[in-house]
């Protein structure tokens, strides 16, 4: 197998992802096609004594702050353009990206192409929950949906926590303001009907308190909504671990009792760690792509390296493909 790997994406450069590649090289047998500037890459590579980290060259680089659609378009030699083309010619069976995720997108969508019969790709980001295993999609692909596209996102999802992660039967929640069938917006409403019509194991609306209770293991919901309650959550978990620190630093006592919560407060922090679960896979795109965190350190990409294997050996894609079949979904917007 070979993975496509944007080289030079992400806010720390390529040493950081050639990092992460080699961290992955050295527990999988999959090769890593790293695709970016030869010059920069050579002498990264250099260190590693592995055959598995290949060079592929792209002169371009598609830059954080960059428009994505017209940066795709016009950068049709970037690390990002040439490693999706490389999924689509056959010559990588997964792309792996921590640069602009809008780009990431747009060259998915544009050189990978979608499903037949997925209308809207969805990118899904796993969450800590209590206990078990939970995604929640949409975070940020499509900021206006539809119902059907959320029964879709649905079935993508569930079909991603069969195949992927080993869970049979997953269970299936709405985000939503209240329990309610009734409840929520005019989208909401409509998804809920869709939803529990669909033989799944839905377990109805699922309210804000509740995203990290481990009721659910897939989380639905439209990408604006989805991208705000990944933010904010990610907010909350930076300032109530600034906070304990503050409060371990008021005294010697404080210090004290820090001192012996340190295991617990290192394991609480690890389990809420994004780098710990690699990248968010765009489900629904015609092959695998993983989208990672901008801030992604080696371990994330070699995590998220791991993700595009562990995809590809399940046959998400064909799986994916067979879910629209049956949802009856049109290959159109």
């Amino acid at each position: 197998m070979k993975i496509a790997l944007d080289a030079m994406g992400g806010d720390f450069g390529p040493k950081t992802i050639v990092a992460g590649a080699a961290a992955y090289a050295q527990t999988r047998t999959s090769t890593v096609l790293l695709v970016g500037d030869p010059n920069r890459l050579e002498p990264l590579l250099s260190q590693y004594n592995t055959d598995r980290l290949v060079i592929v060259p792209a002169r371009q680089t598609i830059e954080m702050d960059e428009h994505p659609v017209q940066a795709v378009r016009k950068k049709t030699n970037s690390s990002l353009v040439v490693g999706a083309r490389l999924v689509r010619e056959g010559e990588a069976q997964a792309l792996v990206s921590a640069g602009n995720t809008g780009a990431a997108m747009a060259a998915a969508l544009l050189y990978m192409g979608r499903v037949p019969g997925i209308e809207r790709p969805a990118i899904a980001v796993p969450v800590p929950v209590v206990s078990g295993e939970a995604i929640i999609l949409d975070v940020g692909a499509n900021v206006d949906c539809r119902p059907q596209h959320l029964l879709q996102f649905a079935g993508m999802g569930r079909t991603y926590m069969q195949k992927v992660r080993g869970i049979a039967n997953p269970t299936i929640g709405l985000l939503n303001i209240g329990s309610e069938g009734s409840k929520g917006n005019e989208l909401t409403v409509k998804a809920y009907q869709l939803l529990e019509q669909s033989g799944w194991n839905f377990a109805g609306n699922i309210e804000g308190r509740e995203v990290f209770s481990g009721q659910t293991n897939v989380l639905v919901c439209d990408g604006f909504v989805g991208n705000i309650v990944l933010k904010v959550a990610e907010g909350l978990g930076m300032m109530l671990f600034d906070t304990m620190k503050e409060e371990f630093a008021v005294s010697k006592i404080a210090q004290f009792g820090g001192l012996l919560a340190k295991q617990a407060l290192h394991r609480a922090k690890r389990r809420l760690d994004y780098t710990e679960y690699g990248g968010a896979p765009l489900l629904g795109i015609d092959g695998v792509a993983i989208i990672c965190h901008g801030s992604s350190n080696s371990i994330a990409i070699r995590n998220a390296l791991s993700v595009a294997e562990d995809a590809v050996q399940a046959g998400l894609r064909d799986s994916i493909a067979s879910t629209a079949v049956r949802l009856g979904g049109e290959n159109s917007d």
